[in-house]
């Protein structure tokens, strides 16, 4: 015990917060929360997430982070180097079966990115048939008009439907002349960032759904705005590996914030567009503002 644990919750009692008054602050779950306080750093998803929630605590009590890290640093640093060592050594002989899962997840974006290439050929190549089936319809219906357009003019005179025959030839045209309105798109704006809050507008949406996608380990975590985890249960907020997506309907509130513990291993998707970030900051919180119509 380096006193770490100590010092944190003695602060967090100066200022009078209890662990459910923390969480709601830092968005950090009462039990690595906790963990934190009685140095258990085994129970959490790894050292990066260790560092980035120990210093969250330590600005939400008042504490100076780089110390609070130095004292992590100083009991756990052997640790910490063999945990880096691992993620970034040669793959050994011993460890064939991680290999070939890696080269499962490097091959298996780039799989996804062609099925999607493939699915937009699809969809161009069906909306230009269509296309041009209906511009085929409607030189039909000008061949018709220009047809009885050309009914001799004693016909018109002898029965006395001239000005009937006129008039309906003219909204015939006028029909085929009204083309339909173009469609209404969404838009995705980034307003401004704090720290690392970004805040987005999201308007002439029709709903709000997001689809998060890793391509490396990432914590992810989607709150409403009454704090309420809108990750699917049971697992909730959790890190997230290579290859792994989440979907979320959020249509029915206005307003969310999602945590994102490794933003480079990180794509998200609005209604199906992708939020570009507005820096490249390792841990960032995404906070949406839906404008529903």
């Amino acid at each position: 015990m380096t006193g770490l644990g100590d010092r944190l919750r003695e602060a967090r009692k100066a200022k009078g917060y209890s662990l459910d008054d923390l969480q709601s602050i830092t968005k950090i779950q009462k039990r690595y929360l906790s963990g934190i306080e009685n140095e258990e750093f085994g129970s959490m998803p790894g050292s990066f997430y260790v560092r980035a929630f120990i210093k969250q605590y330590a600005e939400a009590v008042g504490l100076d982070a780089d110390e609070m890290l130095l004292l992590y640093r100083d009991s756990s640093g052997k640790l910490e180097l063999k945990e880096e060592e691992q993620q970034h050594a040669p793959q050994t002989l011993s460890r064939r079966s991680g290999s070939r899962n890696n080269r499962l997840n490097e091959v298996l974006p780039k799989i996804i990115v062609a099925l999607f290439i493939i699915v937009i050929i699809v969809a161009v190549w069906f909306l230009n048939k269509y296309h041009v089936a209906n511009k085929n319809d409607e030189v039909g219906t000008e061949d018709s008009i220009i047809v009885d357009n050309e009914q001799p003019a004693d016909t018109n005179k002898d029965d006395g439907t001239n000005g009937d025959a006129a008039g309906d030839d003219t909204d015939v045209e006028e029909d085929a002349e009204e083309t339909e309105e173009p469609a209404v798109e969404q838009v995705l704006t980034h307003e401004r960032s704090a720290g690392e809050d970004s805040f987005y507008r999201l308007s002439n949406a029709e709903g709000l759904k997001l689809e998060i996608r890793t391509n490396g380990d990432s914590w992810i975590g989607v709150l409403d705005r009454s704090n309420t985890e809108r990750m699917p249960k049971p697992r909730g907020a959790d890190t997230f590996k290579a290859g792994e997506s989440v979907e979320i309907d959020a249509s029915d509130t206005d307003w969310v914030r999602i945590r994102v513990g490794r933003t480079a291993s990180t794509e998200i998707y609005v209604n199906g567009e992708l939020l570009e970030y507005p820096d490249n900051r390792t841990t960032q919180n995404i906070i949406i503002e839906y404008e529903k119509e």
